[in-house]
């Protein structure tokens, strides 16, 4: 007898020993035909399946290869009757009843493909297919059948689509069928099935004409929506109260929509029809108080959403919470009314948006001009407390994070590391509110999350942290003098999570996490002798506190012992090297921000261990405790805080459901969070350049893929064709918004495309080399120039309706 021979031996080798190596390559189709005939009659079947009232046979081994769903329920199951023994004909065999969105159609068809691995569906069937296979977990058939559904998609049976059960689960598919719904919203928004969808009807008050023409679809509906899911998630309001009646909204000093029955009596915006809906609202069982309502803007507003249609992030639960209260498409059904396809906590609904004209019981000493009826050909006619004034939202960092460092540096906000899901990070950038735009800063030595920075004479100091495996007790500081980041005296325990913060030229360092509890040791930092020094202990060792300095002492707020919350507070007497407690928290909070703003002192947001918070305190000095602050926008757990230019900023943190990237600030004139800041009209010159540049690249990239007349001819000159898409879209808007026939006459139509055009040209002129006449573009600019100054009025309601349209970069600059 042969030896036998291990199986690392090649082919070649077992040829030489003298074994026949033979493929058939029938032996596969052979097989499943075998088994699918076995199956079609019975034989050697272990299984059956129940949906509705049939009965299918099958081999679990067949089944458990294609779906890892039922390679679960037959591992943890096997043997069990689902449905009772009586349930399938033969009662010997395992019954397992399938519930959910499995057909009998879809399951009969699935299982046909796992004999066979063909699917050969009708059109009418793909449907059931698609949720059969998706309940399953078969990704191949879930693939196909997304794509056939995509490929076939029509005004008429796309809402139908998108209302599938189960399909906000697969957000690729999601995010193509919105794709094509914003596409052809005017179609779909005609269609049966969107006009069966439930309706929230919605009238919005102006005081002026004038803000009724500068308003945004797309910006109005996204605040409808914000609207709408404060009254879902804070004051748990169903979908179902909401479609009761009629909401009266107005847009409130902080730039959010609130309801006209709750508007501060005495206000000249409280008019007879105000007052005639508040008595409405009061005979309504279901009405709840709402949150503190704001007095209304005295100058008219224009509110600017950066988004796109369909702009999703590619983190899962970002994307999750981003679609569960999306806007999918929105279109102007008229002069003052609007219609959105919206998702209301993941379920699809229509808005109805009416904008209407609140004229004030009392006239108001300002004379604000009726736009829509006269024709204003010059900015210098209005007055200043009568022009528009543009927000915009606060710009995002460049990705989500939290457990960030921040602090204030020569009027800027510097973001240090942080993490990202399980990354920590060594990024760097800032924030200028002049423009509202993040820059790149040089890279610190080492990844940081869960991190505090603190600034000396504009030296800024990293101080410990998580590099993502280990806690660190590495320090290092950005030099004031070349922007470099470099290392010094190490920390005497190495920590994470604690809290750092600046006092009469020293950096503190408090408590903090180190791998196994909060610990107690507080150290400080003399940088002029770079060397650390112990002082007095915490009372209570605590991590994720909030650390700050606040009437020549620190404060240390609340913060967590490894396993609770705490509400305590401890305050430490430099001069006496010594921790007293202070007055405590009204909540117990860890991860919380804590910064002295205005001469008070903020607890902003954390985590009561369960839930992320989206309250905030502030210490009263007179009464010596805590009171209610006003809330964040969004809920944040280990968020970072800082006051730049008399704002204070809640920056990134953990919403509850996915890592924030998003920025607000604490409104001084409002005393509200806010997400929006005003622009100035440089700002709105430079929002329309950059997104005409934005634009322009847009077209130039993918000139080489269209046949489109309107792209680029491909020679790479700033000419005439370059600019004709953005010409287009930009006379598009101008014809739609212009209500004065004096005002086309003046021919401001060619004014406003000079200057967009030499704003293009002045972005192109940065990138590449143009043999134009410099001679010819001065005079070009000269004359431009003044068609600017006599245009802002334009150029913001184009900057309001247009920006979001045409461009696709964000607000960060490297």
């Amino acid at each position: 007898m042969r030896p036998r021979i291990e199986n690392s031996i090649g082919d070649d080798a077992m040829e030489s020993c003298g074994y026949l190596k033979f493929t058939d390559d029938n032996m596969k189709s052979s097989f499943l035909q075998s088994l699918s005939t076995m199956r079609k009659n019975r034989l050697f079947c272990d299984v059956v399946l129940l949906v509705e009232n049939t009965e299918i046979h099958a081999h679990r081994n067949v089944l458990a290869c294609v779906s890892p769903q039922l390679m679960d329920l037959f591992s943890t199951d096997a043997g069990t009757l689902n449905g009772g023994p009586t349930a399938a004909s033969d009662a010997k065999l395992p019954c397992y009843r399938l519930n959910g969105q499995i057909t009998k159609h879809g399951l009969m068809y699935l299982v046909e493909y796992a004999y066979t691995g063909s699917l050969e569906v009708p059109d009418e069937m793909i449907r059931d297919v698609y949720l059969a296979a998706w309940q399953l977990k078969i990704d191949s058939v879930v693939k196909e059948c997304a794509r056939h559904l995509v490929s076939e998609l029509e005004p008429d049976i796309c809402i139908e689509t998108r209302s599938l059960p189960g399909i906000e689960r697969n957000r690729r598919f999601v995010q193509e069928v919105d794709a094509y719904i914003a596409k052809n919203f005017h179609l779909v928004s005609e269609t049966a099935g969107f006009l069966q969808l439930p309706c929230v009807l919605i009238e919005v008050l102006y005081q002026t004409r004038q803000e009724m023409s500068l308003v945004a679809e797309c910006s109005l509906g996204r605040l409808v929506i914000d609207w709408i899911r404060r009254q879902m998630t804070n004051e748990d309001v169903s979908v179902s109260s909401l479609l009761e009646r009629s909401h009266m909204l107005y847009l409130a000093l902080d730039n959010s929509l609130q309801d006209c029955a709750d508007l501060p009596p005495g206000q000249e915006s409280e008019s007879d029809l105000v007052q005639d809906y508040k008595r409405l609202v009061l005979k309504c069982p279901s009405n709840k108080k709402h949150r503190k309502a704001l007095k209304t803007p005295g100058r008219p507003r224009m509110i600017l959403y950066s988004r796109d249609i369909g702009d999703r992030s590619d983190a899962a639960d970002a994307a999750a919470t981003e679609m569960d209260w999306s806007l999918v498409g929105c279109s102007k059904l008229s002069d003052h009314s609007y219609v959105a396809l919206v998702t209301l906590n993941g379920n699809l609904a229509r808005l109805s948006i009416q904008l209407r004209l609140n004229i004030p019981t009392t006239p108001s000493p300002i004379n604000t001009p009726d736009v829509m009826s006269t024709s204003v050909s010059r900015d210098e006619d209005l007055d200043e407390c009568q022009q528009p004034e543009l927000f915009c939202e606060v710009a995002t960092m460049s990705g989500a994070k939290c457990g960030l460092g921040v602090a204030e540096l020569e009027g800027k906000l510097l973001v240090c590391g942080g993490y990202d899901r399980a990354e920590c990070l060594r990024s760097v950038e800032s924030y200028c509110p002049e423009t509202n735009s993040w820059t790149q800063q040089s890279n610190m030595g080492e990844a940081r999350g869960r991190v505090q920075i603190a600034v000396i004479e504009g030296t800024v100091y990293a101080v410990g942290g998580c590099n993502g495996t280990t806690e660190l007790d590495s320090v290092e500081y950005l030099s004031k003098a070349d922007r470099k980041w470099k290392k010094m005296c190490k920390l005497p325990l190495a920590r994470s999570n604690a809290g750092v913060c600046a006092l009469n030229g020293k950096i503190y360092c408090i408590g903090g996490w180190n791998g196994q509890s909060g610990i107690k040791q507080c150290d400080v930092l003399k940088p002029e002798e770079n060397r650390w020094f112990s002082i007095a202990p915490l009372n209570t060792g605590r991590y994720q506190a909030g650390v700050t300095s606040y009437g020549g002492k620190l404060w240390v707020v609340g913060g967590s012992d490894a396993w609770n919350c705490i509400g305590s507070v401890e305050v430490y007497d430099v001069e006496a090297n010594q921790w007293t407690l202070g007055p405590s928290l009204l909540t117990p909070r860890r991860g919380c921000g804590l910064a002295e703003y205005n001469g008070k002192l903020y607890a902003v947001g954390g985590s009561d261990g369960s839930h992320s918070l989206n309250t905030t305190e502030c210490y009263d000095e007179e009464s010596k405790c805590w009171i209610a602050g006003p809330n964040l926008t969004s809920p944040r757990s280990n968020v970072s805080v800082a006051v730049v230019q008399n704002r204070l900023y809640a920056i990134g943190g953990f919403s509850g459901k996915t890592f924030l990237s998003t920025v607000e600030y604490l409104d001084a004139a409002t005393n509200e969070w806010t997400t929006f800041v005003p622009q100035t009209s440089a700002n709105i010159d430079s929002l329309l350049e950059n997104s005409l540049r934005a634009a322009l690249q847009n077209v130039r990239s993918s000139s080489s893929t269209s046949s489109s007349p309107d792209h680029l001819s491909g020679n790479g000159g700033a000419n005439e064709s370059t600019f004709k898409p953005i010409h287009t879209a930009l006379n598009n808007e101008y014809n739609r918004q212009q209500h004065s026939p004096k005002a086309m006459a003046a021919g401001k139509q060619d004014i406003l495309f000079a200057s967009a055009q030499n704003s293009a040209k002045t972005a192109l002129l940065e990138d590449e080399q143009d043999d134009h006449d410099t001679g010819d573009l001065s005079k070009t600019a000269n004359a431009t120039k003044t068609a600017q100054e006599n245009s802002i009025s334009l150029l913001q309601q184009l900057a309001a309706n247009k920006c979001t349209e045409i461009a696709t970069a964000g607000n960060h600059s490297s």
